[in-house]
């Protein structure tokens, strides 16, 4: 039967240095994935995970999509055929990093005034890694669940889940199948100090990459002169995308993420009225609250990578170019809607352009009459009373996605420290300076525990 794990302060204290240890290995891994098939070296991190998981007697399995793209999935069944599975998911990958922006080094994992320094402390190896624990905690101390537990640490989560979480779900689903998901990425602190707001992410927007081939005319650079040159052409195709502003359209989360903010009635009304907000946004001082807002309540589009499909010399003018550009969609919006928004913003460059598709996984949203989800803000007011559970929709992609197109209801959850400025670690992801404070990693690490209480009692 269900048991509860409510902890003293030693055992909590020993299971968050378990958890400071292998997110630092974690770290030093560098499984860095630059979205070529060759990269990420994902094998690295979860080896280093099935050796800490070994030795308790947990089912483990390791599943590698390509060379060194390996996931691992362990398990501890229920007594329950009829309960629903848990699924503890966290990706091993992290983002490519430039270290002359940091000022420590981005793979030393070091522990610095409290704070674990290195690239994926927070995407999301602080979560993978607290995950880890708590599942061997649960394990070793011969817990069994109504329903299967799973936990499943997953490569290729930031190029899209090609060689992850969509590999597994194409070739491995009974591996990882759950009826529910906590994955990245909640928990953060908002509100008054006293009753706060506590994020859980029930929905993303959707991902809709696009490749747009621009089309020219070869040429000896000698010769500009009235020459069609996909160069010069995709530069103009930058500058629309760039300055394409769709009209806003407010989701259903977004009035309870409004009230969330903590600002006055004459703010909130701005922020609800779709004919007023666009200014407000142009005006706000803070251009990182106002790019999140924007992101919010727009379909957003960022082109980001330029190049060409065969290689570029100074002296010949290009007959092909390539821009490829990061749609974010918002829900309800399809293909069709991001190829007529790519004509309205293009204008006559339109017929100039080869769209073709990368990536196109719709928004979704998990709804939150679940027992998980009670089970979540009965776990997060045993170290936080006041606080209330809020849904929200996130504007990157996860994992939790391809859980979703199986039918499961998956959330990004987590609990960090009220003292960890949301807006601050929102500017670590894929950022300069990444670092999880320690008292983060012992209440997230706390919260998985008291989540898998709560769900089965």
């Amino acid at each position: 039967m269900s048991q509860s794990f409510a902890s003293g302060f030693s055992d909590e204290h020993r299971r968050t240095g378990q958890t400071v240890e292998l997110l630092t290995t974690l770290i030093r891994n560098e499984c860095v994935n630059d979205g070529t098939p060759e990269s990420g070296g994902e094998v690295r991190n979860a080896d280093a995970i099935t050796a800490y998981l070994d030795g308790v007697g947990l089912d483990l399995e390791v599943f590698d999509a390509a060379p060194g793209r390996r996931s691992l999935v362990a398990r501890i069944e229920g007594y329950d055929p009829a309960a629903p599975t848990l699924c503890l998911m966290g990706h091993t990958d992290v983002v490519p990093v430039n270290p002359d922006g940091w000022s420590r080094e981005p793979f030393s994992g070091e522990l610095i005034d409290g704070e674990i320094w290195g690239r994926g402390a927070v995407d999301m190896l602080n979560l993978t890694s607290s995950m880890a624990v708590a599942f061997r905690h649960l394990a070793a101390t011969g817990y069994r669940p109504k329903g299967d537990l799973v936990y499943f640490a997953c490569a290729d989560e930031e190029a899209g889940s090609a060689f992850g979480a969509r590999w597994m779900a194409e070739h491995h689903r009974d591996a990882i199948s759950a009826d529910y998901v906590l994955t990245e990425n909640g928990g953060l602190h908002s509100g008054p100090r006293d009753a706060p707001f506590i994020g859980m992410n029930v929905g993303e927007k959707g991902v809709a990459w696009r490749r747009l081939r621009v089309r020219g005319v070869p040429g000896h650079g000698s010769r500009p002169f009235r020459q069609n040159n996909a160069l010069v052409t995709a530069a103009a195709v930058v500058h629309r995308i760039a300055n394409y502003r769709p009209p806003p359209r407010f989701h259903e989360l977004w009035r309870e993420q409004v009230d969330t903010l903590g600002v006055d009635e004459d703010t909130r009304a701005i922020l609800l009225d779709e004919s007023r907000i666009e200014d407000w946004l142009d005006a706000h001082p803070s251009a990182s609250t106002a790019a999140h807002l924007y992101s919010c309540t727009h379909t957003s589009f960022s082109p980001n990578v330029i190049g060409a499909p065969t290689s570029m010399k100074t002296n010949v003018i290009p007959d092909h170019v390539d821009v490829e550009v990061d749609v974010r969609t918002l829900p309800g919006e399809a293909a069709n809607d991001v190829q007529a928004h790519l004509d309205e913003a293009l204008g006559d460059l339109a017929d100039e352009v080869d769209v073709e598709i990368i990536m196109n996984d719709p928004a979704s949203v998990s709804r939150v009459d679940t027992p998980l989800w009670d089970a979540l803000q009965i776990a997060v007011g045993r170290r936080f009373p006041t606080a209330r559970l809020t849904p929200q929709l996130i504007i990157g992609f996860t994992d939790s996605r391809v859980y979703r197109d199986l039918g499961a209801v998956a959330y990004g959850a987590g609990l960090f420290s009220p003292d960890l400025d949301s807006s601050d670690y929102g500017a670590r992801f894929h950022g300069n300076d990444e670092r999880i404070d320690l008292e983060s990693l012992a209440l997230t690490t706390q919260l998985w525990l008291d989540v898998v209480d709560s769900l089965w009692s």
